[in-house]
């Protein structure tokens, strides 16, 4: 069923490789980056206590992406779409997770800096959609089977519903005791 999906879906429209290039490591984690030092220095400027938490939780989630994908990846050793040629390693996919993670992390880690709930709603659909767009710009591109993009997609739930568990009993909002 996989590769029948991924047959019907594949176009090699430039567009379709640009949505897949927010993947990119070097995309991706750079975003991650100036959310974290903007979450830390507003945070540090607020006085929040352990105002540095937040940024370093999020930041070792995503060193934990390669950690945890490319074993995995080793371990199953699925071979890729036609389009990608000969070779193994394509589940999960490493682009879908590094999206999720750095684009999610992000999105969680400003939650609370935003002002009014129609803005922190409209973070949470806007990263929802960014990496829908990614995860269908690899398939559509033919550079992953779509099986690949959602199995990242369920080991990076996993991975950002154990940061907002974190976050939200490290009281990302209280200020230092006195």
């Amino acid at each position: 069923m996989d590769e029948r999906v991924s047959h019907a879906l594949v176009d090699p429209r430039r567009f379709y490789g640009a949505l897949a290039d927010l993947g990119n490591v070097t995309v991706a984690v750079p975003a991650l980056a100036v959310v974290i030092a903007y979450v830390a220095r507003q945070g540090r400027t607020a006085g929040v206590y352990r105002w540095w938490l937040p940024p370093l939780a999020a930041a070792v989630l995503m060193t934990l992406v390669p950690a945890l994908v490319v074993p995995l990846k080793v371990l199953v050793d699925r071979p890729g779409p036609p389009v990608t040629g000969p070779g193994t390693g394509y589940y999960p996919s490493g682009h879908t997770a590094t999206a999720s993670v750095a684009y999610g992390a992000a999105t969680l880690l400003l939650l609370p800096w935003l002002r009014g709930v129609h803005v922190r709603r409209a973070a949470v659909a806007a990263c929802a959609v960014l990496n829908l767009a990614v995860g269908f710009g690899l398939v559509l591109r033919g550079y992953h089977w779509p099986l690949d993009v959602v199995a990242s997609w369920c080991l990076c739930a996993v991975l950002l519903t154990g940061l907002w568990v974190f976050l939200g009993r490290s009281g990302r909002g209280g200020r230092q005791p006195k």
